[in-house]
């Protein structure tokens, strides 16, 4: 046990004193305060960026050309020409668009935008929209129908959640919910890259230098790999407190230098004041250490099993599917439906469940959900612990040779 906290030791001080480490704690939380006063910057000043779009109308329908509004982004403007003699003008001017409508415009996909580079989605959905009413109100014309008592009966109806608890009912605040359970995840999906892949090129490192040979004439393979692993995990754990710390007394400087309570700032601290960070910040630094461990094992095999990281790949591959798969459905599907069947099993595989839980927890999740959960992964990063101790002592000590699967499945078996 001393040598794997001498391992602990070494890999955990090694990492924690270089400059790029303590500079790097610092300055990730700066960017990411950077980026968000940029993309809400970006927001805010996105129709000055696009710049104006002139779209010529040929209309054969003769309904939408004079109705046609223009926007901050797009002006319409009568074709002027044939078509044919617009399209040869775009060859020149890759700026020039064309909305053609023809007579049979309701038939699927009759309406066209024809432009030298691909048009941008915000000027065929405003077209789509404001076609689309344009039609509507002349369908109600024709039927006699009085549109402007319609359009003044017309509502905008906003639905807020309201979650029913034992002290009473509260805003769910579906939005922030969902935020927090997107950007858990991506934390989650980086951070076990990040950190497995210090293991495994640390690894490499000591296979390729020969040190690892002197070292294991020491200490057992098994040792080895834990002591690395935990070392490097603690480096992580470190990392993230040092970020929270940072963060808190950030939101405290923040909440006194914008105490109106008429302040964005102020009124956004108030909604995230009701979220409960403490379950969520334990349930996020369970699912990363577990998934860690996980993964890391995986990652210290694949490293002992080769001689430089550019033979990593088709190893790394497998091993990281399952986990890129959950990330890719977290932040389109999952997030939308987070008690769905499909979020609920993915919740419970120990190799998807450390970005899917993450997904599911600010919205609640069953007590019986999350403990077996959280027991499937500890019985998950045991398995995948054991099965790579077993290929990482004879891998640390191969050399000069093409490994495949099918070799790592005769390491497996091999006696002591």
């Amino acid at each position: 046990m001393n040598k794997v906290l001498l391992i602990i030791q070494r890999e955990y001080l090694t990492r924690v004193r270089k400059k790029s480490f303590i500079v790097m704690i610092f300055v990730v939380p700066l960017l990411i305060l950077g980026m968000g006063g940029l993309i809400t910057l970006v927001a805010k000043n996105s129709d000055k960026l696009s710049g104006e779009q002139v779209v010529n109308v040929i209309d054969d329908s003769g309904l939408f050309a004079a109705k046609l509004q223009s926007t901050k982004n797009i002006r319409f403007k009568p074709g002027g020409q044939s078509l044919e003699d617009l399209k040869l003008a775009t060859k020149s001017d890759e700026n020039l668009l064309i909305l053609s409508i023809p007579a049979d415009y309701a038939k699927k996909d009759n309406v066209k935008v024809f432009s030298k580079k691909k048009p941008s989605l915000l000027i065929t959905d405003e077209i789509a929209r404001q076609m689309n009413d344009i039609a509507v109100n002349n369908g109600m014309l024709q039927h006699h129908i009085d549109t402007a008592v319609l359009h003044s009966i017309k509502s905008n109806i906003n639905v807020n959640g309201v979650e029913i608890t034992d002290t009473g009912a509260k805003d769910a605040n579906v939005g922030t919910n969902m935020g927090i359970g997107v950007a858990c995840a991506i934390l989650i999906y980086l951070s076990l890259f990040i950190y497995g892949a210090q293991v495994m090129r640390g690894v490499i490192e000591e296979k390729t230098s020969r040190i690892i040979e002197v070292i294991i004439s020491s200490v057992k393979p098994f040792q080895l790999m834990l002591g690395k692993i935990i070392g490097v995990g603690l480096v992580g754990l470190t990392q993230f407190a040092a970020w929270i710390i940072l963060s808190v007394i950030s939101s405290k400087i923040a909440g006194h230098a914008f105490n109106s309570p008429q302040s964005p700032i102020a009124s956004a601290m108030a909604i995230l004041q009701t979220i409960p960070f403490g379950y969520i910040l334990g349930c996020f630094l369970f699912y990363f250490l577990s998934g860690y461990l996980l993964y890391s094992a995986l990652f210290a095999a694949v490293g002992s099993a080769v001689d430089s990281e550019t033979e990593t790949q088709q190893f790394m591959f497998p091993i990281t599917l399952p986990l890129l798969f959950t990330y890719l459905l977290s932040v389109t599907v999952l997030f939308r439906s987070p008690d769905s069947t499909l979020a609920v099993w993915l919740s419970m595989i120990p190799f998807t469940s450390p970005v899917a839980m993450m997904i599911r927890i600010p919205f609640g999740v069953p007590g019986w959900q999350l403990a077996l959960s959280m027991s499937l992964m500890v019985l998950g990063f045991l398995f995948t612990t054991y099965v790579a101790a077993r290929i990482y002592r004879v891998g640390v000590l191969m050399y000069g040779k093409k490994v495949s699967f099918k070799e790592l499945g005769k390491w497996f078996f091999y006696k002591e």
